[in-house]
């Protein structure tokens, strides 16, 4: 090995720790599908956990008992979630049809100006009548595969819910079991990535929510004056999508436009157009850096390519996790960056002291 030049050991040893360290992200990953029952209501909970903390905190300070003011805060969680699914759920239930309607309106114009000879709707309807034909068995295990789905989901969500209870409720015993579990001798730093982590996920959540809410009410606002149909839940399509940045405003504002378009003409269609870059302008140059300013910020490319990973291992929810987890990451980096950084400069500023000193004496 002492045969090679420097350059080549380093490349070859910098070679080593990568594909060691992308085994060691396989199997974890590997192992996160294989237990994904459990290890996504886990990592549901920890979202959860850090947008509610406050409140709980709030409540303990109010010298409310910690398992009274962890089920308090998650009864609170249900009712809000559940009185605004009611309102989104109500919305789309009262102007889905008119939502679809106006979709297919806006598909048979694009496809009556762009389409061609055997590309109409009338022969993509006819078709998918006779795929259905062929395929109605495989339609109907569908259907029950759908229902054990939803079941499964279900039970998600209940774990989920009993395990942010649990999290709120021990959150004061955290740091001890951090710092139990830590290596000897590196007790402090694990315990600082782990506050910097967190801090990171913290900030992305309590943000992102804020910043969601403020974008949903702006667009329902402004599809509620141009008179476009299923105004509410648009915003409500606006507002979840929020939670995956640029593709999901990408794709609520661009059903938001459709519709105008189909209902409302291409005047109005305009108009929404106009609403919806506004709202994202004012999302990315006002709201961005005033409510996440103190969070991890990444660059788009970088959530780009989280996303994409994260739509590739676990589709949807893999697309609403990757960001805090990067997020998450980039808070474990800056922080070991910051230890061994200071300690770098501290001792590259040390080391010429002694022959100072002894070049005096």
């Amino acid at each position: 090995m002492q045969l090679l030049p420097a350059p080549v050991r380093r490349f070859a040893a910098w070679c080593a720790v990568i594909l060691l360290a992308s085994g060691v992200v396989y199997v974890a990953i590997r192992l996160c599908a294989e237990f994904r029952t459990a290890v996504t209501p886990a990592l549901l909970a920890l979202l959860g956990t850090a947008l509610l903390r406050p409140l709980h905190r709030r409540l303990v300070k109010a010298h409310v008992q910690r398992s009274l003011a962890a089920g308090l805060t998650c009864v609170a969680v249900l009712a809000v979630v559940g009185g605004a699914g009611y309102i989104v759920v109500s919305a789309l239930i009262e102007t889905g049809d008119q939502i679809v309607a106006s979709l297919r309106d806006a598909a048979k114009g694009i496809a009556d100006h762009f389409g061609a000879a055997g590309t109409s709707l009338d022969d993509l309807a006819s078709n998918g009548r006779e795929l259905l034909g062929k395929f109605g068995g495989t339609a109907a295990s569908g259907v029950v595969s759908g229902i054990s789905v939803v079941g499964e989901m279900m039970a998600m969500a209940v774990l989920a819910l009993l395990l942010v209870f649990f999290f709120l409720r021990d959150s004061d015993r955290a740091v001890g079991t951090v710092r139990a579990l830590a290596p000897h001798g590196s007790a402090d730093m694990v315990e600082a990535m782990a506050r910097r982590a967190f801090g990171a996920v913290e900030g992305f959540m309590r943000g992102t929510t804020l910043i969601a809410l403020i974008d949903a009410v702006c667009i329902t606002v402004g599809l509620l004056i141009l008179r476009v149909p299923g105004a509410v839940g648009l915003g409500a399509l606006v507002f979840v999508g929020a939670y995956i940045p640029y593709l999901g405003a990408f794709i609520s504002g661009a059903v938001a436009v459709l519709v105008a378009l189909a209902d409302r003409g291409f005047v109005i269609a305009l108009w929404a157009l106009g609403v919806v870059l506004a709202v994202q302008v004012l999302e990315g140059h006002v709201l961005q850096p005033m409510i996440q300013s103190r969070t991890v910020q990444m660059h788009p490319a970088v959530v780009l390519l989280a996303l994409t990973a994260g739509a590739s291992v676990a589709g949807i929810l893999g697309m609403l996790l990757a960001v805090p987890l990067t997020a998450a990451g980039f808070g474990i980096v800056h922080e070991l960056q910051g230890r061994y950084g200071a300690s770098a400069g501290s001792g590259a500023t040390a080391g010429p002291a002694p022959s100072s000193g002894s070049a005096d004496s």
